[in-house]
């Protein structure tokens, strides 16, 4: 009888600090979302924790069993209750690099970091953001180190800004069909800069909302 309630104290510390332990996962990976838009490895959670990476899996099965996390994504992101939610009425919406205002520029494809928007705010669509540089854009609101916010899509009405790529460089221009000379015209909003020929350019989309002091 003693020997059994020696193993009940023996116990006891442990299961709370197995709760410790699975409240500081969740935390930890509530906030590198939240904060940075990003999602933790076993690595980087067993080292925060002080587990090992063995330990960590086991701890993270649990915290599964529980409906406390989530596995969803490509790469099997873990996700809490609050980043699950967050993502059902956000968009979050990739930097994927820079947009040349002025003399087009590569737009690389490496992201940045994430921003989250209201679905409401943006609507439907699939949306990406690229940082405009230069300053042919200036007539129209957009300026160096802008965030534009751009709703994919590969076809646009004249007038409207877009995403336009030109051998491999994108640009952010007007877009303009000239039908005397059956070119597509791309126009700066910048009075000292040119306008733009091309047979044909590549639409990625259409610049929807531009986001201030963002440098």
């Amino acid at each position: 009888m003693r020997n059994e309630t020696r193993l009940d104290k023996k116990e006891t510390p442990m299961r709370s600090k197995n709760e410790q332990t699975l409240n500081n996962i969740l935390k930890l990976i509530n906030d590198c979302y939240f904060e940075s838009g990003t999602y933790p490895t076993f690595q980087q959670i067993a080292a925060e924790v002080g587990l090992s990476v063995p330990q960590t899996y086991r701890y993270v099965d649990e915290l599964i069993k529980r409906g406390d996390l989530e596995k969803n994504g490509r790469y099997g992101d873990l996700q809490t209750k609050e980043i699950v939610n967050s993502l059902c009425s956000h968009n979050r919406l990739p930097i994927v690099g820079e947009v040349a205002c002025g003399t087009p520029i590569l737009a690389e494809e490496n992201i940045e970091c994430f921003v989250t928007f209201s679905r409401e705010l943006l609507g439907s669509g699939k949306f990406f953001i690229l940082r405009a540089k230069g300053e042919s854009m200036i007539n129209a609101g957009i300026e160096d180190g802008d965030l534009v916010i751009v709703r994919q899509q590969d076809t646009a009405e004249e007038g409207q800004i877009v995403v336009a790529l030109i051998e491999n460089e994108a640009t952010l221009k007007r877009y303009y069909i000239d039908r005397r000379r059956h070119k597509v015209r791309l126009h700066p909003e910048n009075d000292e800069m040119k306008d733009m020929y091309f047979d044909e350019v590549a639409i990625q989309g259409i610049a929807v909302k531009i986001l201030k002091d963002a440098k």
